[in-house]
């Protein structure tokens, strides 16, 4: 019997990430820091035990206290010297954590309440990626690119299209919306994804997740999204028999007969009722029925996760192998937003040889 990799092997396997928000994945003792400084008032201010508070109310089934836990992290990321040490800390994290290839979002319209412009927003978290991305002799450990997001239930989102275009050269690799999805269809925003279009960017879309499949048909449909973010729901068009052969309704046919790629964070999905437990989370069945889907954190701190971790616990569900592993990772890569040949080296000239030395190793 083949033995199932272990966390600390996961760690040191080559990994993608394409669904992670800067302001979800801040370490503890740095909201004390900043706090501290700027005068934001926190539950504690000892940092492992705001950690446990942070997990705790992401845990808490209740969506207000859940909300609640952002406005502790975007209170405290208001300045340049904030935004540029937390986005470091964040490239320097996922690279310990093995990721090679990351993109992380954030909504720069939620950090200018202390007189950024939403320029100097985006220059500022730039910065700290590219500083974070280094390793001691001064090459780069990890590639961050940024996804700008723009907040469904506000009306930015043109403007907000419109920097993520402008800064496309400069290290932004796409687009986003995020928030509530009942009663904010991404349909609200068309006239943003109209012009991502236009200019040949790339955008993905929360969908599927607080909502079902009218949420993911408008985002693919009207919308033209590359990618969904998280895209659970696409299992109410699936339907299961008692002899396990499943059938896919129209929806869900032309989202895998078309490799639309899905964000899944397991993890977050427990916490927000998107699903009942890893064991019962759609990810299982999907990855059997080969849809495009990736393996994600969302929030690292609420949840208190990694990539990494989140591997390790789908290895305990599911009994993942080596193999099952690099498809996600693959999966991911193949879906990420930067040129198909720089795509192409990362998967054959350090996904598959990391992989490789994996199973060797095992």
């Amino acid at each position: 019997m083949t033995r199932l990799p272990t966390l600390e092997e996961i760690r040191r396997a080559p990994k993608v990430l394409l669904h992670d928000h800067l302001d979800g994945g801040l370490r503890s003792g740095t909201i004390v820091d900043l706090a501290r400084d700027c005068g934001h008032t926190l539950p504690t201010y000892d940092p492992a035990e705001l950690a446990v508070w942070f997990r705790d109310a992401a845990d808490s089934g209740s969506l207000e206290r859940y909300l609640e836990t952002f406005s502790h992290t975007v209170g405290v990321m208001q300045t340049r010297e904030a935004l540029v040490r937390v986005a470091a800390e964040c490239a320097e994290d996922l690279a310990d954590d093995g990721v090679m290839y990351a993109e992380v979002r954030y909504a720069p319209e939620q950090h200018t309440s202390q007189g950024l412009s939403l320029d100097e927003v985006v220059e500022a978290v730039l910065e700290g990626f590219r500083l974070g991305s280094a390793g001691p002799d001064g090459k780069p450990r990890i590639r961050v690119g940024t996804l700008l997001t723009a907040m469904r239930h506000q009306a930015r989102s043109m403007e907000i299209a419109e920097l993520a275009v402008r800064y496309r050269d400069l290290g932004v690799v796409g687009f986003d919306i995020a928030g509530a999805e009942a009663g904010y269809p991404p349909t609200r925003h068309l006239d943003a994804f109209e012009y991502l279009q236009r200019e040949n960017a790339h955008f993905t879309i929360h969908a599927g997740e607080g909502f079902g499949l009218p949420s993911i048909w408008q985002a693919i449909q009207w919308c033209g999204a590359d990618r969904l973010g998280h895209g659970v729901r696409i299992i109410d068009d699936i339907t299961v028999s008692d002899d396990g052969e499943a059938k896919l309704g129209r929806l869900a046919a032309y989202v895998r007969d078309k490799r639309i790629p899905l964000e899944m964070c397991p993890t977050s999905n427990l916490q927000t009722g998107a699903a009942p437990s890893i064991a019962e989370h759609p990810i299982g069945l999907l990855r059997r029925l080969y849809f495009r889907v990736t393996v994600n954190t969302d929030n690292r701190l609420m949840s208190g996760t990694s990539v990494s971790q989140e591997f390790a616990t789908l290895v305990d569900a599911f009994g993942y192998d080596w193999d099952d592993l690099q498809w996600f990772t693959v999966n991911a890569m193949k879906s990420a937003f930067i040129p198909f040949d720089e795509r192409l080296a990362l998967i054959n000239g350090v996904i598959k040889p990391g992989y490789a030395q994996m199973k060797w190793q095992a």
